[in-house]
């Protein structure tokens, strides 16, 4: 019997379903693009930009207009518990990660933003430079941005801003950079795997991939590393965080540096349902090869022919679709579409071999 869907699907299937949701795509789902458009426009080409009160959905937009804007400092303060999804979104938190690691964002968040002055209407979330103040307004169902240009009020409210970002304290993206993560995606696997991952990071949205679920950010990442060819091994050093790209981590002695050069995607171990998802649904197989002393070690290799033939780009639909198949109680998908399981063992082994 089909799953139910829609109208149909039972209310503990719906709620089942909202909770799966990565947060990012949780935030964005609830945030009113004319709002988004709004923040974005009114902050592109402001050098110098303050603001406070930041929701996590607000971070795209606000990335939109800094890619830009060129020159300036921007401050941004988030809300309570804003950041701290990002340490489990590789496509949002990579890039803010880069905005921070080039100087582009200073970030921070604040236990309590304080209380609300006067000067700034009592909003939550406001925007300050120079000349203007912008401040997020209205009802939860009906935000909009509103903007005072009127000089002893923007001086007032900027001042507030400023206090209130003063107070809050630095904030640390629990994901690597952009860069760094192609960087060492490049040195430790090579850079075929890289072009790869960056040109499906580029293209997916925000909120495309999270930590739940049987199709997660780690599932794309085997399934990249599979196109490819590569030691489970590898990648799992890769994902952890456990190398970095050559002098990445000599810049500089002090401890904080060589800290943030070893942040990492996510565990290497947790790598091990994600493979073995693939691996049941016949997109990948992952072969014992040996690799000098020591027990074999898996290589990874994609065995599904909409998997090889996809671009980059396409990966992530390519996995949609085998994932939403049936599966039996093992979760096997009998006769996978674009498996050759007719192959001789010596065929499937033989590029595995050092």
């Amino acid at each position: 019997m089909a799953p139910a869907t829609g109208d149909d699907a039972p209310d503990s299937d719906r709620a089942s379903d909202a909770a799966s949701r990565p947060p990012v795509a949780a935030a964005l789902d609830e945030l009113d693009d004319g709002l988004a458009e709004s923040v974005a426009s009114s902050l592109a080409g402001r050098s110098d930009v303050v603001a406070v009160g930041v929701p996590l959905a607000l971070l795209p937009p606000i990335l939109a207009a800094r890619d830009e804007t060129t020159g300036g400092s921007w401050r941004v303060a988030c809300r309570p518990g804003a950041v701290e999804p990002l340490a489990r979104a590789l496509v949002l938190g990579t890039a803010v990660a880069e905005a921070v690691a080039t100087g582009s964002l200073e970030l921070r968040t604040a236990a309590d933003l304080g209380p609300r002055s006067g000067a700034l209407g009592g909003a939550r979330t406001c925007f300050a430079s120079a000349d203007r103040v912008d401040a997020v307004a209205g009802p939860a169902s009906a935000r909009t941005l509103v903007t005072e240009e009127t000089p002893e009020r923007v001086a007032a409210a900027g001042r507030a801003v400023r206090d209130r970002f003063a107070s809050a304290t630095p904030a640390t993206v629990g994901m690597p950079a952009r860069s760094r993560l192609l960087a060492t995606a490049a040195e430790t696997l090579d850079d075929r795997f890289a072009t790869d991952l960056a040109a499906a990071l580029d293209a997916l949205p925000y909120g495309a991939l999270g930590r739940s679920g049987d199709l997660t950010d780690r599932t794309l990442l085997v399934a990249l590393a599979a196109r490819h060819d590569h030691l489970l091994w590898d990648l799992r050093r890769w994902i952890s965080g456990e190398t970095q790209p050559a002098g990445g981590a000599r810049e500089g002695d002090d401890g904080t540096r060589r800290e943030a050069a070893r942040v990492g995607v996510a565990a290497g171990q947790d790598l091990t349902d994600d493979r073995r998802r693939l691996v049941r649904r016949g997109l990948i197989e992952a072969i014992k090869v040996p690799v000098g002393d020591g027990r074999p070690r898996l290589r990874l290799r994609a065995v599904d022919d909409a998997l090889l033939r996809a671009t980059p780009t396409e990966v992530l639909s390519v996995l949609r679709g085998r994932f939403a198949l049936p599966v039996d109680e093992d979760g096997r998908v009998e006769s996978p579409p674009g498996s050759d399981g007719r192959r001789p063992v010596w065929e499937r082994t033989r590029r595995g071999k050092n």
